[in-house]
């Protein structure tokens, strides 16, 4: 049983009333502090908008009022759609869906304990695999190609995500040329500009910077992909005592209002693109100050961003699901669990690094995906929650067995055994003896031997005829 979709917000770490406080701060902070813009094209967008302009620090400053008034010009939710219509997604309220997240630069095999740089054949395998991972939703491109030039990166990761699953295609770029192929690609794909846009198969991330800083090449990109009309995520990635205050209050302020920003830059460009409000913020290392991507303080931060995306009516793009860990262990799997699960059951619409990163995200594992499907599926299950009805109460049931009997043979029981509790595909749940005899073998060790039979189930490409047109009309793609 796949589980999407469902309805969160079970979990609510702020208060209406702290709720509320963020929010006139962050107010406070883009009227009385601003932000720093450092594209040209930004700036002038923003002074023609009404904002108060300091160009000489290049300082923006916008009122409350006009800030609200572009935030709510946002689309409430945002659909992400794929090739396969069965793997379409609506993003808002308090609705969750999951995916991967990246860019890494390392594969980690666990076989030899070793890792190695991220190459596209990595890429094309990994998109494969996650196209046979029900609980994962959508494919966030996760890995940087090492073997290609800087300025094939764009179309190639695009092209690899997008030839290899079903699933929607999420990632960054890294110019504005990438981004006009990317779209172009798509269009291609999709049959027309329009029907990319009735039925947008890639969404492209573009970051602010914290704290309160939109550089120049974001800036740029940010406005081409808003004129564009093409979903976007404005994420930002706040560190506690680094690049915001220490305190969690404080990270959520500037998370918020860097956020923010990108939302009311793109709603400037074109009223009514389709914008992510997004987070990434984490805590640091007291010891180093060094980003943690396993942490509980991150599942905390990335919980309360999904209160904050709901109060402003916007889809939310949240972060769990990573891994501090080198290795597939126990650390890998509690971090895991406890950063999606917090998300999850705040609502937070898709959780992005859901699956397969580790090492502070700067790798990904063939065997973690597999292992962060299943608990994926767990964590879907929690927000499903547990249905009270009269059926499900079971009292005619229990009147009918009464005292001493039991369940095992009535319809009721086989009627809900399947939907009522998740079905694993990788834990082991054998006897002792069992277990044994079948080798004895870790989680890792069975998620291994799932990887290349998943790969050769889902061996996806597209229809011929787009996939020449693309070939021949993209330049830079290695096929």
């Amino acid at each position: 049983m796949i589980r999407k979709g469902l309805p969160g917000g079970s979990f609510k770490p702020l208060p209406e009333e702290s709720i509320r406080m963020v929010h006139q701060t962050a107010m406070r902070v883009i009227e009385e502090v601003g932000f720093e813009v450092n594209s040209g094209t930004a700036l002038e967008l923003f002074k023609g908008a009404g904002a108060r302009v300091d160009q000489e620090k290049r300082r923006v400053c916008l009122s409350q009022k006009k800030a609200m008034e572009l935030i709510e010009m946002a689309p409430s939710e945002v659909r992400l759609c794929g090739q396969d219509e069965k793997n379409d997604i609506i993003l808002g309220g308090s609705r969750v869906y999951t995916g991967t997240g990246g860019t890494a630069l390392y594969v980690y095999h666990p076989d030899i304990g070793q890792k190695q740089l991220a190459t596209l054949d990595d890429l094309k395998r990994i998109a494969k695999l996650v196209d046979g991972l029900d609980n994962i939703h959508l494919f966030l491109l996760p890995v940087y190609p090492s073997d290609l030039p800087f300025e094939q990166i764009d179309v190639n990761r695009f092209f690899a995500g997008l030839d290899n699953t079903t699933k929607h295609i999420m990632g960054g770029v890294y110019t504005p040329d990438g981004v006009k192929q990317v779209i172009r690609m798509a269009e291609i794909i999709a049959g027309s500009a329009e029907r990319l846009r009735q039925r947008p198969l890639i969404s492209i991330i573009a970051c602010t910077i914290s704290p309160l800083k939109i550089d120049s090449q974001y800036g740029d990109v940010l406005v081409s992909i808003a004129k564009s009309g093409i979903p976007v995520a404005c994420p930002a990635e706040p560190l506690c005592g680094a690049t915001s205050p220490v305190t969690l209050a404080g990270n959520l302020v500037i998370q918020t209002v860097d956020s923010l920003i990108g939302v009311i830059l793109t709603q400037i460009v074109n009223p009514g693109t389709p914008v992510i409000f997004g987070s990434v913020a984490t805590n640091t290392d007291l010891n180093s100050l060094k980003y943690l991507a396993g942490s509980v303080e991150m599942g905390l931060l990335n919980a309360a961003g999904a209160q904050m995306a709901q109060f402003y009516k916007l889809p939310f793009y949240a972060t769990g699901g990573m891994t501090d860990s080198k290795v597939l262990d126990a650390q890998s799997g509690y971090e895991s669990a406890l950063t999606s699960l917090l998300c999850a059951l705040a609502g937070a619409n898709f959780i992005h690094d859901a699956a397969g990163l580790m090492e502070f995200a700067l790798t990904v594992c063939y065997e973690k995906y597999v292992t962060d499907n299943e608990i994926l599926g767990m964590v879907m299950r929690a927000v499903e929650g547990i249905t009270v009805n009269d059926d499900t109460l079971a009292f005619d049931l229990i009147k009918q067995v009464g005292p001493g009997g039991n369940f095992v043979a009535a319809k009721h029981t086989r009627r809900f055994m399947r939907s009522e509790h998740y079905q694993p595909s990788l834990s082991d749940r054998e006897s002792r003896d069992n277990w044994e005899a079948q080798g004895s073998k870790t989680t890792w060790r069975r998620a291994a031997e799932m990887v290349p039979q998943i790969i050769a189930e889902h061996n996806y490409s597209l229809p011929a005829a787009a996939r020449q047109q693309v070939l021949s009309e993209i330049t830079g793609i290695v096929d």
